[in-house]
């Protein structure tokens, strides 16, 4: 009788409870988990050539599903390489569940070159960490990790799996376990519905700030159209938060603008309301510490929680504005923006973008050059769903397009990305390529790091010939196109808005991915 070693126990377990994806780079204390996948082949295994591609990846899969995918990552050093995108993926609460191999159990006394400490490397990036013990612990262990990634509206789940317990045999086959359905987050929160009520009756101006997640997020369809039903009742504005994880956007949905990124335009928003609502949102705070300001936006006693992030929140939108007695939901209809002539510059990318977008696209965006010029020119754009960089760690927008793109093979994926950011993933263009995907990237070639001579900027100072050398990535240029065929992805060069328009239709026309390089 054929011996189940645990690494296949692993993968079959992970598989009974959903898990059907695994974003892999695995190592030499991970190849009996390499060989345990030969058993099981509805598992599919996306190769990432460096960790931060696959951890990114899980949270794009995990952000448009619902559901965890695996990482696959080598001992400490590899998940500490794909950190970076676990911190995105912790502020957007997706379920992910890695799978780190550490060494023979018995050859860790040694202190051998890549031991590490994996359980401090992982608390910070996960809810749940656990070291597999035996052979015994793989398949509680393996179901714990999925339903602990569905826990407190979504987060890691870290298995760290020695490589002798991987090879041993376990004591019994594992059965076929049930799948798990999704564990529907807990919503004993303290929320009080006549109190909500009663607060925002008394509001006299009031602002809804609206989280991003999955359907019934603040940011989902039916939470925006509640919203902008109590608005209209109530005289208030709405905004998204300023990075959500997912937001709904397009024709038939209201026109919310995310919340601004720097303190002043955001306390023009927040300072004049008696009463911010957060549908889902977190308190707002600023990015970063500026003087001169508050890092709270908002005093604790001018907040209304009506669901906190993670949690659904649609339902209770919708029976505050049935007891409000706010007029039925009206689709508006937006109109697109012309099409734009000449060069090319932010605010013409956008409109051409929200001009040519497929219906129902996935728009995964990273870089403040065009990704806020197109949040708002997007409302007008066939309905499609836009992923923005949660946690402010770059060399997410890739990524987070590859992970959707696997999730949603229906769908097209738009990846809309700076050129210096996408340079910390850009080994993710190959796994676009080799899984044939059809991703579109869009790359904003200023060939600076323009957020920080913003930053740099601000309150009218001067950028310095140091602080411009250290903030310029045109000494050499980069060559996208070059780049991106390199990697095996077709690529072009637009200069003007007519060019890009045109470029962006053959684009979307065939299949597979392909990369504009954005002349700005």
């Amino acid at each position: 009788m054929k011996q189940t070693s645990g690494a296949q126990a692993l993968w079959a377990a992970l598989s009974a409870q959903g898990v059907d994806t695994c974003f892999a780079n695995p190592g030499t204390t991970e190849l009996d988990l390499v060989r345990g996948l030969e058993a099981l082949p509805e598992m599919r295994c996306v190769v990432g050539l460096q960790e931060n591609v696959c951890t990114g990846a899980a949270d794009g899969y995990g952000r448009m599903r619902g559901r965890p995918a695996a990482t696959l990552l080598h001992l400490g050093p590899g998940f500490a390489n794909g950190i970076a995108n676990l911190h995105n993926a912790r502020r957007a609460r997706t379920p992910i569940v890695n799978v780190i191999g550490d060494h023979m159990s018995w050859h860790l006394p040694y202190d051998a070159p890549l031991t590490s400490d994996i359980e401090s490397l992982a608390r910070p990036v996960s809810g749940w960490v656990h070291r597999i013990a035996g052979t015994d612990d793989v398949v509680p262990a393996a179901e714990d990790a999925v339903r602990q990634s569905l826990a407190a509206g979504g987060q890691g789940a870290t298995l760290i799996f020695p490589a002798d317990y991987q090879a041993d045999p376990v004591s019994a086959p594992p059965g076929a376990a049930p799948a798990q359905e999704p564990q529907k987050a807990s919503q004993a929160d303290g929320y009080d519905h006549a109190q909500a009520l009663g607060r925002l009756r008394a509001g006299r101006r009031i602002v809804f700030l609206l989280g991003g997640g999955g359907e019934l997020s603040g940011l989902g369809v039916r939470a925006q159209r509640a919203v902008s039903r109590l608005a209209s009742v109530l005289g208030a504005a709405a905004y998204a938060e300023t990075f959500p994880s997912r937001s709904e956007r397009g024709q038939g949905l209201p026109a919310f603008d995310r919340l601004p990124y720097f303190p002043e335009p955001a306390r023009a928003v927040l300072d004049p309301c008696d009463l911010v609502v957060l549908a889902g949102a977190m308190p707002p705070v600023t990015y970063f510490g500026y003087a001169g300001h508050p890092s709270a936006l908002v005093e604790p006693e001018r907040l209304l929680t009506i669901a906190e992030p993670g949690l659904p929140v649609a339902e209770r939108l919708e029976r505050l504005a049935d007891a409000l007695e706010a007029p039925a939901y009206a689709a508006p209809v937006h109109a697109l923006p012309p099409q734009p002539e000449g060069p090319l510059t932010p605010a013409a990318i956008a409109a051409v973008l929200a001009r040519a977008l497929p219906a129902q696209a996935i728009v995964s965006v990273e870089g403040g050059t065009c990704g806020y010029p197109f949040y708002a020119a997007s409302a007008a754009a066939p309905a499609h769903t836009t992923l923005t960089n949660t946690g402010g760690a770059i060399g997410q927008g890739l990524p987070v397009a590859l992970g959707a793109a696997i999730a949603c093979p229906d769908r097209q994926v738009v990846a809309l990305v700076s050129d210096g950011s996408t340079q910390y993933t850009i080994q993710t263009l190959w796994t676009m390529a080799h899984e044939g995907l059809d991703i579109v990237v869009l790359v904003a070639a200023n060939h600076q790091y323009a957020i920080l001579r913003n930053e740099l900027r601000r309150g009218g100072a001067a950028l310095g010939a140091r602080a411009e050398a250290m903030t310029a990535l045109d000494s050499p240029r980069i060559d996208w196109v070059g780049l991106a065929e390199s990697y095996g992805v077709p690529a072009t060069r637009a200069a003007t808005a007519e060019e890009l328009a045109g470029q962006l239709r053959e684009a979307f026309a065939r299949s597979g991915p392909a990369l504009i390089e954005m002349a700005l």
